[in-house]
């Protein structure tokens, strides 16, 4: 790969759950223009969560013209761009009109899950061979809910025009005039029908699923020359295709195996790097970066329910601004409940479809909220004592997300790992770890400014909560 020039420039496109942006860094990682547009979600029956993928197209083209052009000239020093999106999210379309033929199937929805539950003797195999959990979150699912439930798509399967597969598929063949089909590692592997060591759809998946390999994009290199995105008259090769949580892993460069790194948005993600695929009981395994050079891989754990169980408390308790008078709750000295935290099912490790939330005692309106924040932490822990077992010991936990500037949330991280908390000033983690793959790899990546560290103190009420918060998930879970 080529040296970028000192003064060039890069474009970071990030399509996520609640909002579209683009975001243009330098090849020393500091933000210098942006743009976001809020995007939709639809829930039609309980377990449904669907975007519009034209919404999601246009929400697109509007920030990258809206951020190049606020660049001015300087638009033209613009070397490259990448796409970061949804993982687990699928689309099905028409590969001759690019017409979108389903909904984008969120990777919250888990409407197949009766149907993938047919599947359980076959879990050990899939798992080896995708470093996945048996679930209906990831797109084998959803794919084949497709193909028997919405006419048009069985349609332009037999007419031989189908192409079906992640989010960041679809948004690739229609933001480039190229129009290619293809499939990055980090957005292919959550499918539930990729290999993680052929680094290809696996045939056995694909029979298993009935799911045809034609209907499928190709499989490429995390980098590639995926085309040239148009904005503002100019052509800009988009190099770099990921999916969100793999990008946020470099936001402050190449990711440290000492570390640990979570991000808290919608739903929490706690992953660990290493070199070749490793395994953990419980975790998943995966592919976070991939070309001529070098291969990445982290085991991952996932909490589903992290901003989506602060919805789901609005919802049920009838509150409203949760977030925003959340900061001053986590700071209130009080006991309290516990909550047992199954929103969107319940995640790494337990992998458990159907599960009811619900509170252990009781208390006022800021108590039960905390419950809920605490539990997205205790989660968290479960998952984090496993991810600390292979060498070497963890040194930090780097925090990213909408939640993560919850001070609050991230001293009880720190308080009941034992272990300090580092949350970066620049919050934008997927688009800046975009902007860093696109750059190479630089071995200059500063932060504008230091961000906040969280030293660990001794909390016994904090403890005391976790430890029967565990005995009740043990109960509850058959654990």
């Amino acid at each position: 790969m080529a040296r970028p020039a000192p003064d060039s420039l890069y474009l970071s496109i990030d399509q996520g759950g609640h909002a579209s942006r683009a975001l243009v860094f330098d090849a020393r990682g500091a933000l210098q223009a942006s743009a976001r547009r809020a995007v939709g979600a639809r829930h039609p029956q309980p377990d449904w969560v669907e975007q519009d993928p034209e919404e999601l197209v246009a929400s697109l083209q509007e920030v990258v013209m809206e951020t190049t052009a606020a660049l001015g000239a300087r638009a033209d020093r613009v070397a490259a761009a990448g796409l970061a999106t949804q993982r687990s999210s699928i689309v099905c379309w028409d590969r001759n009109t690019g017409v979108a033929l389903s909904p984008v199937i969120s990777w919250q929805d888990r409407r197949a899950h009766e149907w993938l539950a047919g599947f359980s003797a076959q879990a050990d195999e899939i798992h080896r061979r995708t470093g996945l959990r048996l679930s209906a979150h990831y797109g084998a699912s959803k794919l084949r809910w497709c193909l028997d439930h919405l006419p048009a798509v069985a349609a332009a399967q037999r007419a031989r025009r189908l192409a079906m597969g992640p989010l960041a598929s679809f948004l690739l063949f229609r933001l480039l005039p190229e129009q290619p089909l293809c499939a990055d590692p980090a957005n292919a592997a959550r499918t539930l029908l990729w290999n993680l060591r052929t680094r290809d759809w696996d045939p056995w998946l694909l029979d298993l699923f009935g799911i045809s390999r034609e209907a499928l994009p190709h499989c490429v290199p995390t980098r590639h020359a995926f085309g040239a995105l148009r904005a503002g008259g100019r052509s800009i090769p988009l190099a770099i295709a990921t999916g969100d949580q793999s990008a946020a892993l470099f936001a402050l460069g190449q990711p440290r195996a000492d570390s640990t790194y979570v991000n808290i948005g919608t739903g929490a993600f706690i992953q660990r790097v290493f070199e070749q695929p490793p395994e953990a009981a419980g975790l998943l395994a995966g592919m976070v970066y991939h070309d001529l050079e070098r291969s990445v891989y982290v085991l991952e754990g996932t909490v589903n329910g992290a901003g989506a169980a602060l919805e789901w408390a609005e919802q049920e308790w009838q509150l409203q601004n949760l977030e925003a008078q959340l900061p001053a709750w986590l700071a209130r000295d009080g006991e309290a409940p516990l909550f047992l935290n199954g929103v969107a099912g319940l995640g790494a490790p337990f992998w458990i479809a159907e599960f009811d939330s619900r509170l252990i005692g009781d208390g006022e309106v800021w108590q039960k909220a905390v419950a809920v924040a605490e539990s997205v932490i205790f989660l968290l822990r479960v998952n984090l004592d496993i991810l600390r077992a292979p060498a070497p010991a963890l040194a930090r936990l780097v925090v990213t997300g909408g939640l993560a500037q919850l001070d609050g949330l991230c001293q009880r991280l720190a308080d009941l790992s034992g272990v300090p908390v580092y949350r970066p000033a620049q919050h934008e983690a997927t688009a800046r770890g975009t902007a860093y793959l696109l750059a190479g790899f630089p071995g200059d990546w500063p932060e504008e400014k230091p961000g906040a560290t969280f030293a660990p103190q001794p909390n016994p009420e904090l403890a005391g909560r976790y430890a029967r918060w565990r005995g009740e998930m043990d109960a509850a879970t058959g654990v």
